[in-house]
């Protein structure tokens, strides 16, 4: 049975994932029938990135009070209904307006999942687990590509995305028994009592954490919504070519991910960080380099590779650093600070794309690698120093 209950997991991830390359995918395509400025695909990104802070800081207490599988199954509906939402709409308000329950759909079911698997299992399944993640994302690009090139465009691949959610919230939904059976007992994400949040940033070390999560779903969410506008307005790619290229990103990341797994058997957490920032800054390097098509592609694959490891790795060495009776809440918090970077740093981008130019890609990426860097290298000091 937990055997079972591990492949819902991440069945539940892989969900997670689809509709995150999605916009970023499609918007080339999409923004023109709404008379709006590229630059608007960060007002939907930042939107979505809101309600995944407010789902996120709500995770410890929804997940004592629900449990982790119905608000994983309530979570995956709510982003179903969200993209259904997206396939009927006609306006920019309307895409706004259904991102609300598209980001309120992620930040719990993220936090809970995450920290479920941070206390009981090892570090290979956390990155298989995140692998699972960028199954997901990559299918979403790729599903979106299919549409864009049939006669329904790109309503069409919202509408399949979102029957893939609803078919994966009635396996959850079904499969509650599961999760109520593996929680029954006294369980550590169920110790101690809900911190504030004034009280988890206090906490040494807490601060760092939440810049690296900034930092990193910068780094990721930038490249996975603006690399198909940046191979399109800057590499002189076709917009339905730049979708389907664009999915290289998350394919490097889902690969990296499968093989960090492995890794882990040698590695640690920190030596995984390490190993995965050094190759996101090669991916950056090579897409400055004036040299084509293929050398932008492969260093879109190097910059997903090198996310690989990094969240998983950070995730997972949470109850190390910090404990396990506060692992829920801080993993929370990482959450709410992850989305804040995709809320902030993506359509800053945009902006600085649109107001100097989207040659900039590459520089964007390289600065934030060096502050998330910086940031982890001052939590492991901390963590160091209470040990």
């Amino acid at each position: 049975m937990l055997h079972i209950l591990l492949a819902i997991i991440y069945m539940a991830f892989i969900g997670l994932g689809l509709p995150d390359s999605l916009l970023g995918a499609v918007w080339p395509s999409m923004y023109g029938q709404f008379g709006v400025p590229i630059s608007y695909a960060g007002i939907i990104s930042m939107i979505i990135a809101l309600g995944t802070v407010v789902s996120s800081l709500m995770s410890d207490r929804l997940t004592r009070k629900l449990g982790a599988g119905l608000v994983t199954a309530v979570s995956v509906g709510l982003t179903a209904l969200a993209l259904l939402g997206f396939s009927v709409s006609n306006s920019f308000v309307l895409l706004c307006l259904w991102a609300v329950p598209y980001g309120l759909g992620a930040g719990s079911v993220d936090a809970a999942l995450n920290n479920y698997v941070a206390l009981h299992y090892a570090s290979r399944h956390m990155s298989w687990l995140h692998c699972m993640w960028g199954v997901g994302a990559s299918l979403g690009p790729y599903l979106m590509g299919l549409a864009l090139t049939g006669s329904a465009g790109w309503a069409a691949g919202y509408r399949y995305v979102a029957l893939i959610q609803i078919a994966l919230t009635l396996v959850l939904l079904l499969s509650l028994p599961l999760w109520k059976r593996r929680s029954s007992g006294a369980d550590a994400e169920d110790a101690g009592r809900v911190l504030t949040l004034s009280e988890i940033v206090s906490i040494p070390g807490a601060k760092a954490v939440m810049l690296t999560f900034f930092c990193y779903c910068a780094v990721e969410q930038t490249a996975g919504l603006w690399a198909g506008s940046y191979l399109t307005l800057h590499g002189n790619i076709s917009p339905e070519t730049a979708a389907s290229f664009a999915s290289l990103f998350f394919v490097g990341i889902t690969a990296g991910r499968a093989v960090s797994g492995l890794l882990t058997l040698r590695l640690s957490d920190a030596q995984m960080v390490r190993l995965g920032q050094a190759t996101a800054a090669l991916g950056a390097v090579l897409l400055l380099l004036p040299l084509g098509s293929v050398c932008a592609l492969a260093g879109l694959i190097l910059v997903g590779l090198g996310c690989a490891p990094i969240y998983p790795s950070v995730i997972h060495s949470t109850p190390e650093h910090f404990g396990a009776d506060k692992s829920q809440a801080v993993i929370g918090v990482q959450m709410a600070s992850a989305y804040v970077g995709t809320c902030l740093m993506p359509p800053l981008f945009g902006f600085m794309a649109e107001h100097i130019d989207v040659s900039i890609f590459p520089f964007y990426l390289l600065l934030m690698l060096l502050l998330m860097t910086a940031a982890h290298e001052i939590l492991l000091r901390r963590s160091r120093g209470r040990s």
